[in-house]
């Protein structure tokens, strides 16, 4: 038997639905889902199976105009994700087409040398003729080895995909065991369940200017898990949508996020404790970078 492993990046700009299709090609949630653009901000690697092939995929922050630190440490994780990869494979919303924020992606990565593929997403929401002229396009523009049509959400074309990945991907030892699905601590998975739960239930409530810190994570004997965290915001009016009236929306976030853990993680029980705090320049914390997985950026 022959193995092979190697590296895809995805990347792709926000909303694009990469998160999305990480977690269908792996086969079970490894990144956050929000319809909030710009929601991954890491890089997260997702472990995909197929025949001899392991697929290292790297879910990279959608790749923007960066304004801010943290905008600028987002866009240089994508890009680090590219790096090194034995496959780039741009994600783009079909439906969208060729807007502002893609444009300036297209033309990086024709001058980039490593393998590409064009995966047009959301093909079940978007018409047949401009879905073609946008294909063309890219063609022209990128040369891709390959394009293809799938729609992350509804599962079509997702089969196809993994078996090219697979395909192109070097011979090679798998890097890692058969049952691992993603290379993300525990710590790191429970923070960004937490922050998807900020996303799905306070929608345009709540900007961007939020984070969650795992303070503490234990695994107790009787094979639950313990897990302080802080949710860190920048303004007082912030913590009060977040508390909701009498604490009872923070109660809802943290008891939808101790669910969703407890499957995650394989555990018994999860006891969840989560705490508010107002920290105006918390983005300007070099700690807490490390903590989320982002790198400092000047």
């Amino acid at each position: 038997m022959t193995q092979r492993c190697g590296l895809v990046a995805i990347v792709g700009a926000p909303n694009a639905g990469k998160s999305t299709l990480v977690n269908a090609l792996v086969g079970q949630k490894v990144a956050i889902v929000s319809p909030k653009a710009q929601t991954t901000r890491v890089r997260l690697m997702g472990i995909a199976i197929e025949g001899d092939s392991q697929i290292l995929l790297v879910d990279t922050p959608g790749i923007f105009d960066p304004r801010r630190r943290l905008d600028r440490a987002m866009v240089a994780a994508a890009w680090g994700g590219a790096e090194d990869a034995d496959v780039i494979a741009l994600v783009v919303d079909a439906k969208s087409g060729l807007t502002k924020r893609i444009e300036p992606l297209v033309e990086t990565l024709a001058k980039r040398p490593e393998p590409k593929i064009v995966i047009l997403n959301k093909v079940d929401v978007t018409a047949k003729e401009p879905l073609l002229v946008l294909a063309q396009t890219l063609q022209e523009r990128l040369q891709p080895e390959d394009i293809l049509f799938v729609s992350a959400a509804t599962g079509d074309g997702v089969p196809a995909l993994k078996s090219l990945l697979a395909s192109r991907v070097p011979e090679g030892p798998w890097h890692f065991p058969e049952d691992q699905v993603s290379d993300a601590t525990d710590r790191m998975l429970a923070a960004e369940v937490t922050r998807e739960q900020l996303y799905l239930q306070l929608h345009a409530e709540l900007p961007y200017a939020c984070a969650v810190e795992t303070e503490k994570y234990e695994e107790r004997g009787d094979g639950s898990v313990a897990i302080h965290q802080q949710i860190l915001v920048a303004r007082d009016s912030q913590k009060a949508i977040i508390l909701g009236a009498r604490g009872a929306r923070l109660k809802e976030i943290g008891s939808r996020a101790r669910g969703e853990l407890a499957t995650l993680l394989g555990a018994k029980k999860v006891h969840l404790f989560l705490h508010v705090k107002v920290k105006p320049d918390w983005e300007e914390d070099r700690a807490l970078y490390r903590e989320i997985g982002l790198d400092w950026v000047d």
